[in-house]
């Protein structure tokens, strides 16, 4: 059965950093693109950050770009988000996506809260 699992948000003030991770078991993971998603009270969910399979095309909103770093470690099974100069404007649930062709999983999310 496939699974993902976030770990790793919590409250942080503006400026501050987060490292969130995502196990994933269950599949291939290493065919899998992985992303990250993101859903602020009242908005719609937005993509935030994905990874292709073998790592080499990554893509960003533009609201983060130079601020959130994706990575993945196909030997563990694992995609992290890196977040620094966090703004109020990050806050929200976060989940963990794997996609291949017409398959999709979700993860749980973690609640990510930036304020002062």
């Amino acid at each position: 059965q496939a699974q993902l699992v976030e770990s790793g948000g919590g409250l942080v003030q503006p400026g501050g950093s987060l490292r969130l991770s995502c196990a994933a078991s269950g599949f291939a993971f290493s065919r899998y693109t992985m992303s990250w998603y993101r859903q602020a009270p009242g908005k719609e969910r937005e993509l935030v950050a994905a990874i292709t399979s073998a790592g080499d095309i990554i893509n960003y909103v533009d609201s983060v770009k130079g601020r959130f770093t994706i990575s993945r470690d196909n030997a563990k099974n694992t995609v992290d988000l890196q977040m620094n100069s966090l703004k109020p404007e990050d806050t929200g649930v976060y989940y963990c996506n794997a996609k291949f062709m017409r398959t999709s999983y979700w993860g749980q999310g973690t609640q990510v809260t930036v304020s002062s």
